[in-house]
């Protein structure tokens, strides 16, 4: 047994130091003025997401900006509000199949432009919709509740000069939108890192 100890041991570090798996869903506070908006109207400081994949040894962050891409996962977390990300992760191990059907997916929807006006389409995504589809589509499993845009709180100062901004007086708010703060607390996942 004792001759076995130190592989376990090596095979254990091995696994705490590497506590990331592709499919896992990454949150972070973002710095911008629409992060802002976002919080006050969730009540969450979780404003920015993306999905991590791993490539030729590092991992990176698949998210919607302008446009839609994959980011290192270093200068993605530092972008973050003191550098500061929660790492959750779906209740079920993602098979190697999924991850394919995810992969594809994700390809599918590289280069889309940054959706300002956060609309149900294909034709530009903003940051929880894109997880959410991958998630959806490639696993068949809906990461958090969709919600109407009339359901958030759109009283802030925030929100209301975004709103404005981004409608012009006239918001869609029967569009259906999923939020990052109503994927970071779906009950199919569960959180593995925090820093």
């Amino acid at each position: 047994m004792k001759r076995y100890l130190p592989f376990f041991l090596l095979a254990l570090s091995a696994a705490a130091a590497e506590p990331l798996r592709e499919g896992d869903i990454i949150f972070h506070t973002s710095k911008s003025a629409q992060s802002r908006a976002i919080q006050a109207a969730t009540h969450s400081p979780y404003s920015h997401m993306g999905i991590l994949f791993r490539q030729r040894g590092r991992w990176l962050v698949y998210e919607a900006v302008q446009p839609v891409k994959m980011t290192p996962f270093d200068a993605w977390t530092a972008r973050g509000d003191g550098g500061h990300y929660v790492v959750k992760r779906w209740r079920k191990p993602l098979t190697p199949a999924v991850l394919a059907r995810m992969r594809n997916v994700a390809k599918s929807l590289a280069g889309k432009r940054y959706d300002l006006t956060f609309e149900w389409s294909d034709e530009k995504m903003y940051c929880s919709e894109l997880v959410w589809k991958i998630y959806k589509r490639a696993a068949g499993v809906e990461i958090g509740r969709l919600q109407r845009l009339r359901d958030f709180d759109l009283t802030g100062p925030e929100v209301r000069a975004k709103m404005q901004e981004r409608y012009h007086g006239h918001p869609p708010l029967d569009e259906p939108v999923i939020s990052p703060a109503a994927m970071f607390n779906s009950a199919e996942l569960v959180e593995v890192v925090r820093r």
